[in-house]
């Protein structure tokens, strides 16, 4: 088994390699695997799995960070008893399976992921070169179709899917995640620049990720074509061929059931009580006390961000931190524990 250290100094390798600075062989052969992906799953774009793996290396990966943050829990890394733990991956936006891996690998446990049919490319990919880098660590990470015979799992799905997780992985220490989404709340004081970040919030990996806001809630009498005005930032989503289906499908909707709405051409905004919305519809609602909203969203268990003046800044949402966990469940203290 790979001691805590080696481990630390391949995953140094890894970012450099993820941020392009390797040989003109590895670059070429990073460039391929993300042509592969994007030719596998369209709605993984060249300009969003750039964005992932720059995500990646620079709050995941960069100097420093991991090292300090395995610091945080006493004895990571060295468990008493090695166990095998399932991680049943999601593939919603490229690489979204790695904070978890990236713990796992790091918790010095054996680990078996399933990966989403979605987002079967690059994390494979990643594998093969750290054990290219490192031979012994490929009996530390196993892709598997079945998971079968594991210690302990790791599952993230719909809310459909994690009701039969629960039942299957009852018996066994678990993290089970579902369906989550995010919020912002406006004040309808906010600049053009603040409105530009929330655009980013809204629209980075075409709101298929869990950190995507799909509500805002804006005061009575919100005046909206400022806001209209800074999504068209991303205009060039409508561009693509499987969003264009999904935002004339809703536009027909709301046209054929006399539906108000407005848009910007690009994105649909509809006055709707539910978090979730539809892919390139953007949900809005009325509130007359924000502290009181705040409140309430915070205890909201589909709510997996919170963009605000006093929460996560605008245009962050997408940026979380090594200890940004899923679910706000930590799962370096539940890798620890076992």
């Amino acid at each position: 088994m790979m001691e805590l250290s080696q481990k630390l100094a391949v995953l140094g390798r890894l970012e450099a390699y993820l941020s392009g600075k390797g040989t003109e062989e590895e670059q070429e052969s990073l460039r391929l695997a993300k042509q592969r992906a994007f030719a596998h799953n369209g709605w993984f774009t060249p300009e969003f799995i750039d964005l992932a793996l720059h995500n990646i290396c620079k709050y995941y990966l960069a100097p420093g960070k991991l090292e300090a943050w395995v610091t945080q829990y006493p004895g990571f890394g060295r468990p008493a008893s090695r166990k095998k733990v399932g991680i049943v991956a999601a593939g919603n936006i490229p690489l979204v399976g790695f904070h978890d891996w990236l713990t796992g690998f790091l918790s010095g446990h054996e680990i078996r992921i399933k990966l989403s049919s979605k987002d079967n490319m690059l994390l494979p990919h990643i594998f093969g070169k750290i054990a290219e880098w490192a031979p012994e660590a490929a009996q530390d990470t196993v892709v598997a179709e079945i998971l079968k015979d594991c210690d302990a799992y790791i599952a993230t799905g719909s809310n459909n899917s994690a009701r039969y997780f629960n039942y299957y992985f009852a018996k066994y220490p678990h993290i089970i995640r579902r369906n989550r989404t995010s919020a912002a709340v406006l004040t309808g004081a906010e600049s053009p620049e603040e409105l530009g970040a929330l655009a980013d919030d809204v629209m980075l990996y075409f709101g298929l990720g869990c950190r995507n806001v799909t509500k805002v809630y804006v005061p009575e009498g919100y005046d909206f074509e400022p806001l209209l005005t800074a999504l068209k930032k991303y205009d060039r989503l409508a561009d693509h061929h499987k969003y264009k289906n999904n935002y004339d499908y809703n536009l027909a909707l709301y046209l054929l059931n006399l539906s108000p709405y407005q848009t910007n051409g690009s994105l649909l905004l509809h006055e709707n009580e539910s978090l979730f919305s539809p892919l390139s519809v953007l949900h809005y609602g009325f509130y007359r006390n924000r502290e009181e909203l705040e409140a309430q969203l915070r205890e909201n268990q589909d709510l997996q961000c919170l963009v605000a003046k006093d929460a996560i800044p605008f245009g962050q949402a997408q940026y979380p931190s090594l200890t940004d966990y899923a679910d706000g469940v930590d799962t370096a203290a539940f890798l620890a524990s076992l």
